[in-house]
C-alpha cells in the first residue's frame, strides 16, 4: 500500500514565502525577493553577533554616539554594517537610511536601476544587551522615486506607501516577521539547517487584553489623557509589562494584546521613537494583523514625515485596547 503524505503543513522558507507573494502580481521582477533575502542573511549574521556577543568581547560602548545623540553600542556597530554590505549588493536598492547615519545613503539612481529604499534601525534595544534582554531590527522597504533627487526627500514618505516591513527578534529563538500589505507572518530561524521557517501565516492580533507597556516612570511628565488612561487601568485590574526592547515590546503586544505606548513627554514633546524605522514599520504590521496604530491625533501611517530622523509619540496594539486609550486621550 502506497505511504500517504500530508502537504498541509509543508515546510516553508522565507524565501519562499516571498517569492510567492510576488507571484500573485505578475508584473514582479524577483527584486523585492533580493532585498528580503539580504536582510535575512544580515539578520543571521546579527544573531550570531548577539548570541556570542560576550565570548567575543562585543559587549560595551564602541565610543561614540549617533546622531541621535546615543551612545553607539559594539553591536550597534556590528549590525549596522551587517545590513549595509548585504543590502548594498543588491542591483535595485537605490538608498539606504539607518539610525546610526546621519544622512541616507545613495546607492543608484532610478535611472540605474534603484527601485527600492530600505530604511532600518539595525539594534533596537542595544543598551539591553549586557543584561540578556530581547533585542531587535527593525526594517521598512519604500519604492524610490525616480525623480526625486534629494535622498531626504525619497525616505520621507509617509507609511502608507510602505511595500513591506518587519522586524528581527533576537531574543531564546530568532524571530523574523513580516509584512507586504497581504496580512502578517511570522518566521523563526532553524539553526541546523540555517533557514527561517514560517511558524505562523496571516497572524492577528487579539482584539482585547487587560495588559499596558510604557515606561511608567516618566508618567508625571505625561499629557492628562495618558495620566488618566493610567489611573483607570490601575483601577479595573490591568497588568503592566515593559521590557524596555521596543522590538520585544511590541512582538508581546502582537502576539498576546494588549497596548504598547510611547507618549510625548516634557523632555520629548514630540514623541521619542523615530517614525520612518521605527512607528512607521510597527504601525504597518499591527494593522495588517488586525490592530490600531495612533500618532498623536492620527493615524500613524498617515503622518507625512520631513525629516529621516523625525520622532513621533507611539500607541499601537489591540483595536479595543487602543480605542480604550483614545477615549481618554480625547
Amino acid at each position: 500500500m502506497p505511504m500517504r503524505h500530508d502537504f498541509s503543513e509543508n515546510l516553508m522558507s522565507l524565501q519562499s514565502h516571498i517569492l510567492l507573494e510576488e507571484a500573485k502580481h505578475p508584473s514582479a521582477s524577483g527584486d523585492f525577493t533580493w532585498i528580503v533575502s539580504a536582510i535575512s542573511l544580515a539578520a543571521k549574521s546579527i544573531s550570531n553577533h548577539v548570541r556570542r556577543a560576550r565570548l567575543s568581547g562585543a559587549i560595551g560602548k564602541f565610543g561614540d554616539t549617533n546622531i541621535q545623540g546615543e551612545e553607539q553600542q559594539k553591536l550597534d556597530v556590528i549590525a549596522n554594517e551587517a545590513l549595509m554590505r548585504c543590502l548594498g549588493t543588491r542591483a535595485s536598492v537605490a538608498v539606504l537610511a539607518s539610525e546610526e547615519d546621519d544622512e541616507p545613503t545613495i546607492l543608484r539612481k532610478g535611472k540605474d536601476g534603484g527601485k527600492y529604499c530600505v530604511l532600518f534601525d539595525p539594534l533596537d534595544g542595544s543598551s539591553n544587551l549586557d543584561t540578556g534582554v530581547g533585542v531587535g531590527t527593525i526594517f521598512s522597504i519604500l519604492r524610490n522615486d525616480p525623480n526625486v533627487h534629494s535622498a531626504q526627500a525619497t525616505v520621507c514618505q509617509p507609511g502608507v506607501r510602505q511595500v513591506a516591513a518587519g522586524y528581527v527578534l533576537y531574543g531564546s529563538s530568532t524571530i523574523f516577521v513580516i509584512t507586504t500589505g497581504n496580512g502578517v507572518a511570522l518566521f523563526e530561524l532553524d539553526p541546523f539547517i540555517g533557514s527561517f521557517l514560517l511558524v505562523k501565516d496571516q497572524l492577528r492580533v487579539p482584539e482585547r487584553n487587560s495588559v499596558y507597556s510604557v515606561n511608567e516612570a516618566y508618567a508625571s511628565t505625561f499629557p492628562d489623557g495618558y495620566q488618566r488612561y493610567l489611573a483607570w487601568a490601575h483601577a479595573n485590574g490591568y497588568s503592566s509589562r515593559y521590557i524596555g526592547s521596543m522590538v520585544a515590546d511590541v512582538h508581546r503586544t502582537l502576539l498576546t494584546g494588549g497596548v504598547f505606548m510611547y507618549p510625548p513627554t516634557k523632555k520629548n514633546p514630540e514623541g521619542k521613537l523615530r517614525y520612518l524605522y521605527e512607528a512607521s514599520p510597527m504601525a504597518f504590521i499591527m494593522e495588517q494583523a488586525g490592530g490600531l496604530a495612533y500618532s498623536g491625533d492620527a493615524r500613524t501611517l498617515e503622518h507625512q514625515p520631513h525629516k529621516v530622523h523625525e520622532r513621533v509619540p507611539v500607541l499601537l496594539g489591540s483595536r479595543g485596547e487602543v480605542e480604550k486609550v483614545r477615549e481618554f486621550l480625547r
